[in-house]
């Protein structure tokens, strides 16, 4: 969707959000740690409502509900090698042959056997398969060989699941896996949790859309940024719009004209400067503070603002290395609660490299990432994105890091 302009009025309705009115200022929340402010982002939401969809449409959704078996996997006894079933001791004599998607309707006797393909239904009486490379032909006659295990490659009915079992939780990500699991449990349809619905508001004054920025102005990089992040986030961008720093009130004509969207993503604006209007309009619309300031660098200035009843403001720095570690801390676990997954566990990796941890703060860093540990890459001031575009993950280095001591790891910030 091309970037539009926000709108110049607003709706009677909507006074609440322009400046002017007076209601209550909400106290808000202390500065929180950069560890506590993932979990309490992912902890306000309430996962979205489920829906049904197709196989073909749940892709890249959340699982609902515990996924369960409709009926015993395998379905049937099933011949897990090409050779011969074979009934007693040998040798043995072929009865028939018998397909995948073909089963035979009789029962072997001792001395008795079927030529069987892979995927086959193994018939009554059969006691094991005989491999195929293990049998000695002749034409027309008898099969012989050794006499394999009661039970050697047969598949047995139910052995991987029984009916009714659940093979997968509510929460799970639906990848190419699950699926194909799903398929196989014999569902059409899946209860999903739908992607939130993120709009993206961008602000300042001193933007340039297309091609190398003039005097005294730079190049949107949120814009095409923040798109592609919140779809690896599991969100869905319903688009990006550009907001001017003036006049006052425009910012929040803006926010409230984002009626569709579930989260309203606001970048820059969220200091106190004289431009900055995002607290200010919060505070108009007394709106719930959730996380007002972490203690981290950069992108200490974030928050996230619960706007109504299942709607969502977060915002970040202008920055773009500032905004994408904000993202990463409010934004990603923000639209797993909404999706219903869980706030993943990160891994803790030891890190080696210059870092200068901050008194009080955790740093974000890009790190390249490859076996036991990761190494601190440079390139990552607050306005710069060199670091995480190479890199393989962030790490945050508490206060107290020495090198080669074990950080967090968030994974995948390019």
């Amino acid at each position: 969707m091309p970037p539009t302009t926000a709108p110049e009025s607003a709706p009677a309705h909507v006074s609440a959000l322009v400046p002017g009115s007076v209601p209550p200022v909400p106290a808000r929340p202390p500065v929180v740690s950069w560890a506590r402010a993932r979990v309490l982002a992912h902890g306000a939401a309430r996962p979205l409502p489920a829906r049904t969809v197709p196989l073909r449409e749940a892709a890249g959704l959340t699982l609902a509900d515990a996924l369960p078996t409709l009926r015993p996997l395998p379905g049937f006894d099933t011949a897990a090698m090409d050779g011969y079933a074979v009934s007693g001791t040998g040798p043995w004599r072929v009865r028939a042959a018998v397909r995948a998607g073909a089963p035979w309707a009789g029962v072997l006797g001792a001395g008795e056997c079927v030529e069987i393909s892979t995927g086959a239904q193994v018939p009554a009486g059969a006691l094991a398969v005989l491999p195929l490379e293990s049998a000695v032909t002749t034409a027309g006659g008898p099969v012989s060989g050794p006499v394999p295990p009661p039970g050697r490659h047969i598949r047995r009915t139910g052995e991987d699941a029984p009916a009714g079992r659940r093979l997968a939780p509510g929460g799970t990500a639906i990848g190419p896996a699950l699926l194909g699991l799903a398929a196989s449990c014999g569902h059409d349809t899946l209860r999903v949790r739908p992607r939130p619905r993120v709009g993206v508001l961008v602000t300042g004054d001193e933007l340039d859309h297309a091609g190398v920025p003039g005097p005294g102005r730079v190049r949107d990089a949120l814009g095409p940024l923040l798109p592609a992040l919140v779809a690896e986030l599991g969100g869905e961008t319903e688009g990006v719009r550009y907001v001017p720093d003036r006049p006052d009130g425009r910012l929040a004509r803006a926010v409230h004209a984002e009626r569709v969207a579930d989260i309203v993503v606001v970048t820059g604006s969220t200091s106190v400067g004289a431009t900055d209007q995002l607290r200010r309009l919060l505070d108009d619309a007394g709106a719930r503070r959730v996380v007002d300031t972490v203690a981290c660098r950069p992108g200490h200035p974030m928050l996230l603002a619960e706007l109504g009843p299942d709607r969502w403001v977060v915002g970040l720095p202008g920055n773009p290395y500032a905004a994408l570690v904000a993202a990463r801390t409010l934004l990603g676990p923000l639209i797993a609660g909404l999706s219903g997954r869980a706030l993943g566990r990160l891994p803790h990796v030891p890190v080696r490299g210059r870092a200068r941890p901050a008194p009080g703060l955790t740093r974000l860093v890009p790190v390249t990432w490859g076996g036991a540990q990761a190494t601190i890459i440079d390139g990552h001031r607050a306005a710069f994105l060199q670091g995480a575009a190479v890199g393989d993950a962030l790490a945050a280095i508490p206060p107290d890091w020495t090198e080669g001591a074990p950080v967090p790891l968030v994974p995948a910030i390019g």
